[in-house]
């Protein structure tokens, strides 16, 4: 079957599952995120198998450490895994949930009720476990949804697609409700985006490549994750060793991930006695850190930071680093380098820190608070299938509740207009 004809199909199979799907009980669902859940463990040795095969080949084509620990899945990872889908089963069903009944002067009842979006068209790189959390999310808010991993993992998102269908099979819900395009040819991109007649909704979650692709060629609206080019700035009135401690876990705790800070912003107030210590750790670490002239003049041993640094997203173990003379020159690059999405002051000054929190234009902006909390988890969402940088519908991390919409539904008992 030629590529396209195969795609379409899994499209039109997947708008039939949407529907049946708008049917379901959550208890049906809660049971096939649970089974879903046993099997990865029951079936974890056949599945690190297969990943061991995608880590070979991405070994070969000279993938990133960051990269390569993306692609991973180990027992650790995929025992994460098996309890994530139990989170997303505890989670409360945001389907068919009521919203605001008023009374018109004419007795209609007028309301909304939550409803899924439909098809969704996820687009993602590297990361397996994304498949089967993107799969959680969309089953548990009645949305069908087709994958498309990156060509890296290919081996990996097979077999977990396997333990999906399985499970809906064995649950008596649509297989077609989740489905992984077995391809690792470019054109599946470009005919996944085309077919609006099918899909509702088109989400990327990769590189700023990707991302650049789908927006600009997509006949299907996107949800774009875009990259992750995340600030902290540390002002004049900072606790010393508190920035150090948040500064040093946004950049090394994990920095091959979108919420990892890129680029450090200090107020030249505290400069001389923050950053030494602070420059040093970072050295110990094994983070390169590219500094302005002010900076290097305090590190002359340091890289120099160049203009393609501030905006760049480098998901290493790579900082740019900025000294700037107030707030305001710190409020106006983050402006104009932010890909608005994860930004954070660290200060003991009220007024500064909302000041802060109401000028930048960012999906999560924190107060003496490491950028990796943006994070549908660590936020209360139970999980997330993207960080949203465009502002519709949601903004930020897209849980169970950003995988909704609303209709309008109305009670009359024989109005006329």
């Amino acid at each position: 079957m030629l590529l396209d004809e195969m795609i379409k199909g899994m499209a039109k199979d997947a708008k039939n599952a949407a529907r049946l799907l708008r049917g379901v009980e959550r208890a049906k669902k809660d049971q096939a995120l649970l089974l879903i859940s046993q099997k990865l463990l029951a079936r974890q040795d056949e599945i690190i198998l297969e990943n061991k095969k995608d880590l070979a080949k991405a070994k070969e084509n000279g993938l990133s450490s960051a990269m390569l620990d993306r692609l991973t899945l180990d027992k650790k990872v995929l025992a994460g895994m098996s309890e994530g889908l139990k989170e997303v089963a505890a989670l409360p069903d945001p389907v068919g949930e009521i919203e605001g009944i008023k009374k018109r002067p004419n007795g209609l009842l007028v309301g909304r009720a939550r409803i899924p979006l439909g098809v969704i068209g996820f687009i993602f790189e590297s990361r397996p476990n994304v498949t089967v959390d993107a799969a959680a999310l969309c089953l548990k808010s009645g949305n069908a949804v087709i994958l498309k991993g990156g060509s890296e993992a290919i081996c990996s998102n097979l077999i977990l697609a396997d333990v999906l269908s399985e499970s809906l099979r064995e649950t008596g819900l649509p297989q077609k409700a989740i489905q992984v395009i077995p391809s690792i040819d470019r054109q599946a991109v470009k005919i996944l985006i085309s077919l609006d007649d099918y899909l509702d909704i088109i989400i990327p979650r990769g590189g700023e490549g990707l991302i650049r692709f789908v927006t600009e060629n997509s006949n299907v609206p996107v949800l774009k994750h875009y990259k992750g080019v995340c600030h902290i700035y540390v002002d004049k009135f900072a606790n010393i060793e508190m920035a150090m401690d948040i500064c040093f876990n946004a950049k090394v705790q994990r920095p091959g991930v979108c919420n990892a800070m890129e680029t450090m912003l200090v107020h030249e107030g505290v400069s001389d006695n923050f950053l030494p210590p602070m420059i040093q750790r970072f050295r110990d670490a094994g983070v390169e850190v590219r500094g302005c002239k002010r900076t290097k003049g305090i590190f002359p041993e340091i890289t120099a930071a160049v203009e393609d640094d501030w905006p760049a997203e480098f998901l290493d173990l790579i900082l740019a680093v900025k000294i700037v003379p107030n707030m305001e020159t710190a409020l106006d690059h983050i402006e104009k380098y932010s890909s608005q999405h994860t930004e954070a002051i660290v200060t003991n000054d009220y007024h500064r820190s909302q000041c802060f929190l109401s000028e930048v234009d960012s999906s999560a902006v924190l107060i003496n608070a490491s950028t990796r909390f943006n994070d549908g988890n660590q936020l209360g969402l139970g999980a997330e299938i993207g960080i949203n940088t465009s502002k519709l519908h949601a903004f930020g991390p897209m849980g169970l509740k950003e995988l909704t919409s609303t209709k309008f539904i109305v009670y009359g008992n024989g109005q006329v207009r």
